[in-house]
């Protein structure tokens, strides 16, 4: 499927953690993103959201950050079985769900990225059955009051929201994807960056303006993107 280039701002997660980076002009094709343009004001990234306070990547979590005064929320993105993009810090979700309990027999052994993993995975559950699962709180000395409460939101619902307590609030609530194992999971027939892009431009999310910032640890995924976030 094809998409339409959409000018956003790309940048690696080390530098995602640090700060923003310098947005180049719109339409210029050859100015590549920096640090030497910095607000003198620090952003404040919600990684995870307010995961101290709720269960990682939750739309909870996500809110309360953005109550909190988080500028950006940054939702780690993953694929279900039928390409549908939802917010989990891996694909593996056995820590943080009741996947166990509920889907037993989807236990398998994967390698993601070079390291062999047991467990549960995104990519083996379409999202209807995603919805069927309770979201838990990995930590054992954060709170676990909230477990069982939450589902697993997909990108779309995190973008929702930001836009309606951005409107609450009066500022915008910035978005700060990380697409997590996009070689994997473009190898197994299920690309991240294209869902991505199909997802922005239905919130008007797709100009050099936009409170967007796309990261990975994969350089090869956001030389994948550059082209197309122009």
């Amino acid at each position: 499927m094809g998409h339409r280039s959409i000018t956003l701002r790309s940048c690696t997660a080390l530098l995602a953690i640090l700060a923003g980076c310098d947005t180049p002009t719109c339409g210029d094709d050859t100015a590549e993103p920096t640090l030497a343009g910095l607000s003198a004001r620090p952003l404040v990234i919600a990684h995870r959201g307010a995961s101290g306070h709720r269960p990682e990547h939750t739309l909870a979590a996500y809110e309360l950050a953005a109550r909190m005064g988080a500028d950006y929320i940054e939702p780690d993105l993953v694929s279900t079985k039928d390409g549908v993009l939802v917010a989990r810090h891996e694909n593996e979700i056995g820590l943080t769900t009741d996947a166990e309990r509920r889907f037993g027999d989807r236990r398998a052994t994967k390698v993601v990225d070079e390291d062999t993993i047991q467990g549960w995975f995104t990519e083996d559950f379409t999202l209807a059955e995603l919805r069927t699962l309770r979201v838990k709180e990995r930590e054992a000395f954060r709170t676990h009051g909230y477990d069982g409460l939450y589902s697993i939101p997909t990108f779309e619902e995190v973008v929702t929201l930001a836009e309606r307590e951005g409107r609450r609030r009066g500022r915008a609530v910035g978005l700060y994807p990380e697409l997590k194992h996009p070689r994997y999971f473009r190898d197994i027939g299920l690309p991240l960056e294209e869902r991505v892009l199909e997802v922005l431009p239905r919130h008007d999310l797709d100009d050099c303006g936009a409170p967007v910032f796309i990261q990975s640890f994969d350089s090869t995924s956001l030389r994948r993107l550059r082209p197309e976030t122009r």
